[in-house]
């Protein structure tokens, strides 16, 4: 792996609403040419950053965020869950980098 994209390959085995596996889309694309960081700390401040930029909202967020661009079918369509991203997104995205830092 060389790009932060790269630890985007594999997808999570579940996600939090609808919108959640358009963001992973698109979080693999915006960093699809960003080379890895070298501590894991920078990831995570890239990861959050981008989070913020892509829905318009910070991960810290309490709600669920509405992405206007993403498909709106079903009830939780074009949503975004911020605690999806906090509690499993980006911990999976920061254990992967973690192995391939070793």
């Amino acid at each position: 792996m060389k790009t932060i994209g790269d630890l985007f390959q594999e997808k999570p085995w579940q996600w939090g609403l609808r919108g959640d596996p358009h963001l992973w889309e698109e979080m693999q694309s915006h960093f699809a040419q960003t080379p890895l960081p070298d501590q894991m700390e920078q990831l995570e401040q890239l990861l959050t950053q981008a989070f913020e930029t892509l829905t318009g909202q910070p991960i810290t967020a309490k709600e669920f965020i509405a992405v206007e661009r993403f498909p709106r079918s079903g009830m939780s369509g074009g949503m975004v869950s911020p605690a999806f991203w906090r509690e499993t997104a980006v911990p999976l995205l920061l254990k992967r980098f973690a192995e391939i830092s070793q």
